[in-house]
């Protein structure tokens, strides 16, 4: 669990932070996971650095054995968390699926700025932050996921994407380190 270095082009993609998501039950507590994320975003912002913020309103169609999420959902469900402290230089992204890639324009956003990695931080570690680090991997990104700013439902999930997925994909650190490199990068 080591992050070697970030690229000077590195931009800090925060996955499903918002307040629909953070108040289901997770495997480590959620307003750790936001604190921890808004700590990024905010070293990622005094170096100029972009800062992506992704939040889900639907989902993709086809049929599934797992539960559907059922029932109205309350008005501000894919409101961002207010600790993000979103500006009006941040990207907001908002997908239909798990990934934040597929059917969003976060790829020419993130090329447009010639953004070469991603920092990855979010909820749930299986699902969103695991289906958009296997696609920045696949796009040819460098990722970075800052382990202790993420969580999901599921521990054994959180786990398996922490130990078995992750290290596949690109590097895992704290955000607290990630934040250390930044002086680096």
């Amino acid at each position: 669990m080591t992050a070697t270095v970030l690229d000077p082009t590195t931009a800090l993609v925060l996955v499903d932070l918002q307040k629909g998501i953070t108040a289901l039950p997770t495997a480590h507590p959620a307003q750790q996971i936001v604190d921890r994320s808004a700590a990024l975003a905010r070293a990622f912002r005094e170096r100029g650095l972009p800062v992506v913020l992704v939040r889900v309103t639907g989902g993709a169609p086809g049929r599934t054995e797992g539960p559907a999420r059922g029932g109205d959902v309350p008005a501000d469900w894919a409101d961002l968390v207010p600790e993000l402290g979103r500006t009006d230089t941040d990207i907001v992204v908002t997908k239909q699926q798990w990934g934040a890639f597929y059917g969003t324009d976060l790829d020419l956003q993130l090329r447009r700025r010639g953004v070469t990695q991603i920092v990855l931080a979010g909820i749930a570690t299986s699902i969103g932050v695991e289906s958009t680090a296997r696609a920045a991997h696949e796009h040819g990104y460098h990722v970075t996921v800052a382990v202790d700013a993420v969580t999901d439902m599921d521990a054994d999930a959180h786990r398996n994407s922490v130990e078995k997925i992750f290290p596949r994909l690109g590097e895992t650190d704290t955000a607290e380190a990630v934040t250390a490199l930044l002086g680096s990068a």
